[in-house]
This record gives C-alpha cells, sequence and structure tokens, in this order.
C-alpha cells in the first residue's frame, strides 16, 4: 500500500486556495529556501527532536512526561488521508473550499500525490497543490488533468540567485510553468518578497515580464517576509542563515504590488 510521511494535517485554512480548505503538509523537499517557514518539512523521513532542558532523566525517552523528545512527521496511507480529508466535506461545500497539498514539496510524494488526487475528484472535493514546481514534468501534468489549481511558488528569475538562496536553478520550475499555462488548471502564483534578496523591481519586473501573457493565472499573491520561523530553526538544531534581516515588510511592497496589479487581481498575502 502507498504511504508518504506528512507533518500537520491543518483544517480550516484560509489562505492555501479558495474557501475553507483543509492543508495537507507532506515532508521532504529538493530545495532549501533560507528563508523557509517549514523548515521541520525539509527532510523526508520522520524526525526526532530532543529538547534538552525539559529532560528528567526519567529513562523513558519514548514517552517522555515532560515532553522532552517530540516526533515530527508520521507515514499515512491513501485511505487513512482520505478519511481525513472527508470529515471536512460539509465545510467544503459551503465555503467553496477543499483539499490543498502542501510541503515541503508534495511531489516529492509524486505516486501517493496522484492516487489521492484521483479519489478527491472522485468524490467532487475540489484540491489544490502547493509547489515550489521543481519536481518531474510528467508527473506535474498528469496532475494538472485532475486538479483545479496549482499554487505556484516564483522566488526568482536569475537562475544564480536562485540557486544561491534555494539551493537549486530554477530552470525545471519556470519549464513547469510554461507546461502549466498550456492546461486547463488555474493558477495562483506566490511571490515571497523578501527584503534585500529579491524585492527589487528588477528581479519583480522580469518576473512580471515571464508570466504575462498566461491565460490560466486567477491571482497573484505577494507573501510578505516574516522572521517568525526563526524558533522553528532552533528547535530542529538548524541555523536561520537570515537572522540579519528584519521581519518587516519589504519598503518596496507597494510598488510591486502596483506592478503586479496592471495585469493580474493581486493581493498581499497568501
Amino acid at each position: 500500500m502507498e504511504k508518504a510521511v506528512v507533518f500537520n494535517i491543518m483544517r480550516y485554512c484560509i489562505h492555501d486556495g479558495p474557501g475553507i480548505r483543509t492543508t495537507v503538509f507532506f515532508k521532504g523537499c529538493p530545495l532549501a529556501c533560507k528563508w523557509c517557514h517549514n523548515p521541520e518539512s525539509l527532510e523526508q523521513k520522520p524526525q526526532q527532536i530532543f529538547y534538552p532542558e525539559k529532560c528528567i532523566k526519567c529513562g523513558h525517552c519514548d514517552n517522555c512526561p515532560a515532553g522532552a523528545r517530540e516526533t515530527i512527521g508520521y507515514e499515512i496511507s491513501v485511505p487513512d488521508l482520505m478519511k481525513e480529508i472527508k470529515k471536512d466535506i460539509l465545510f467544503f461545500e459551503q465555503s467553496g473550499g477543499g483539499v490543498t497539498f502542501s510541503g515541503g514539496e508534495p511531489f516529492f510524494h509524486a505516486k501517493f500525490l496522484l492516487e489521492v488526487l484521483v479519489l478527491c475528484r472522485k468524490e467532487y472535493i475540489s484540491s489544490a497543490i502547493d509547489t515550489s514546481g521543481y519536481c518531474d514534468t510528467q508527473a506535474i501534468l498528469e496532475a494538472a488533468e485532475i486538479t483545479d489549481y496549482f499554487l505556484y511558488d516564483i522566488k526568482f528569475m536569475d537562475r544564480d540567485k536562485h540557486k544561491k538562496y534555494c539551493g537549486v536553478p530554477n530552470d525545471i520550475i519556470l519549464k513547469n510553468l510554461e507546461h502549466l499555462a498550456k492546461t486547463k488548471t488555474k493558477l495562483l502564483i506566490r511571490i515571497p518578497v523578501i527584503p534585500a534578496v529579491n524585492d527589487d523591481m528588477a528581479e519583480m519586473t522580469s518576473i512580471f515580464s515571464f508570466i504575462s501573457g498566461m491565460k490560466n493565472i486567477a491571482a497573484v499573491h505577494l507573501l510578505p517576509y516574516h522572521n517568525l520561523q526563526t524558533e522553528k530553526y532552533k528547535k530542529i538544531g538548524r541555523q536561520y542563515e537570515l537572522s540579519g534581516i528584519s521581519g518587516e515588510e519589504s519598503p518596496n511592497m507597494e510598488e510591486i504590488k502596483n506592478l503586479f496589479s496592471s495585469k493580474f487581481h493581486t493581493k498581499v498575502g497568501g
């Protein structure tokens, strides 16, 4: 039986697509964005975290009453995930919502994801995929036939900057977006706006020019930077590399919004 590793199933979400949604967060991501808000999603396997300050030396490490150990992530089967999703069908029907698959990168579990999408379609559950686009083209096109929305991230047009800040070049990402733009699925373009990293108008104008001819873009969401995730990095024993950037919104946000609003329905926030 096909299984995947998830680290959270969050209900009543309103920022991961239309209506009220249930968002499934997969573990595992091929990117390593320096500002990642979910660093606990980067490793594909479940992680066990130890909090030495909570340790009471009770000898029960697997079930510590003081909470000195925590496991992030667990395996789930397709039928069990569908049971969780179907609990919220009433909210989906009343709000025009559905289920969003996020992460990490959902296409790290491509076979599992495609099986769940087929079942969602059979149950008339609207689905969306929040993806970096760094994945197999055939898998993403198969998904486009059976999902309603893609929440598609674009961080840079500049290949070298993308590799520097995200760990990989962006050739596949841009190619896959061009393929998706020729399908019937709706695209919600999401652009994280990181001060002193990608918020200059030259970079944003390049992104705008790249997507301006795409006919199936429903909206552009400009995602303001924040540094609330720094505590998560400490929790999993990683160093946060953008600690020198304040958590304030980019001073260029209004100009960036005006640029994208000239062509697309644009909002600040996810």
